[in-house]
């Protein structure tokens, strides 16, 4: 997570973006001044602050979530933990049906032929 001194900086940012905010309408004096900020440079604090607050949203969610794990999401993932696991076995079940179907066919088909091969008992001379 971030240092104290990263989010001392990060509010220092973002304080200065919005006392850029209040002074985004120039007048002719302020135009003069070589202190203002250019319109990009102005999207860009914007921009950052936009960020910040997102980051310090996303933080106080994240330890919140890390310091107390709810209940609900532990009963969630142990129910799919047994349809997975339910899953998994109707998966290996239907391969093996498929296998052993395709052995019961060629043992099958491996009989037929013993006697000729060539599937025309009976007719003929």
């Amino acid at each position: 997570m971030a240092t104290e001194a990263d989010h001392q900086q990060e509010q220092q940012l973002f304080t200065a973006s919005q006392a850029s905010q209040a002074s985004a309408a120039p007048s002719d004096a302020d135009a003069a001044d070589t202190d203002t900020l250019s319109p990009l440079e102005q999207d860009v604090l914007d921009e950052y602050a936009r960020l910040l607050g997102n980051m310090n949203n996303l933080s106080s969610l994240l330890s919140t979530l890390s310091t107390s794990p709810s209940a609900d999401i532990l009963d969630a993932l142990r129910g799919l933990e047994r349809k997975t696991s339910l899953v998994f076995t109707l998966l290996k079940a239907s391969v093996y049906s498929i296998v052993l179907n395709q052995q019961i066919g060629e043992f099958e088909g491996g009989e037929g032929d013993a006697d000729g091969g060539n599937g025309e008992e009976g007719w003929g001379e």
